[in-house]
């Protein structure tokens, strides 16, 4: 009886992996099969194309990292602010929004600082910001982190790096180390399901 019992046991044990291996793949051709509009509206969002492609160009920023960085921060969500206080798609802080107009970065008289809820002000804001960024630091790995952990941080991570290591080996914070790995993914999804560019 009990070499019965164990006999069933084994047989499910072995059929439980095929069920779910077929479920994936019944899963992943039905999701192959969907629409590329529907969706791009479920992973790969962008709610506002004209204003990511124009602050994009103007700034001579990527727009898929422009819109990964937007689905990461806010989830498109041009309300949101977070407990320390940034705010809007991009969820920039307002300090740092009026550097970037004192910079000279961004146009203060046609884009208000004060107003980040504002999507195409927090778009321009933010496509500016990474600008800024991309120009001090160069690499996208670090222009992520630093979105995330400021650049004085990545600064420092930076100089524990060395010749052989990978930048990324050298962040300190979970949530950092994190938030560049979504934002790669993110980045993937939208080159893939925007192949003619965001807003084509």
């Amino acid at each position: 009886m009990l070499f019965h019992s164990r006999l069933r046991f084994l047989r499910w044990f072995r059929v439980v992996p095929l069920v779910i291996m077929a479920v994936l793949g019944l899963f992943s051709a039905g999701y192959k099969a969907l629409p590329a509009k529907l969706t791009r509206q479920v992973i790969a969002p962008v709610p506002y194309p004209a204003q990511v492609a124009d602050c994009a160009a103007r700034h001579g920023v990527d727009p898929y990292l422009v819109c990964a960085v937007i689905k990461c921060e806010s989830g498109w969500n041009e309300t949101a602010t977070s407990p320390v206080g940034a705010q809007g798609l991009m969820q920039l802080m307002p300090a740092t929004a009026r550097e970037l107009a004192e910079f000279g970065l961004v146009n203060a008289s046609k884009y208000d600082a004060n107003n980040l809820h504002d999507p195409t002000t927090n778009i321009e804001y933010g496509c500016a910001y990474l600008a800024y960024l991309q120009k001090q630091l160069g690499s996208t790995d670090k222009v992520i982190a630093a979105y995330n952990a400021g650049i004085g941080t990545v600064h420092q991570w930076s100089s524990q790096a060395n010749a052989e290591s990978d930048f990324s080996q050298t962040i300190s914070y979970p949530e950092t180390a994190l938030y560049l790995e979504r934002v790669h993914l993110a980045y993937a999804d939208y080159q893939r399901l925007w192949p003619e560019g965001i807003g084509a």
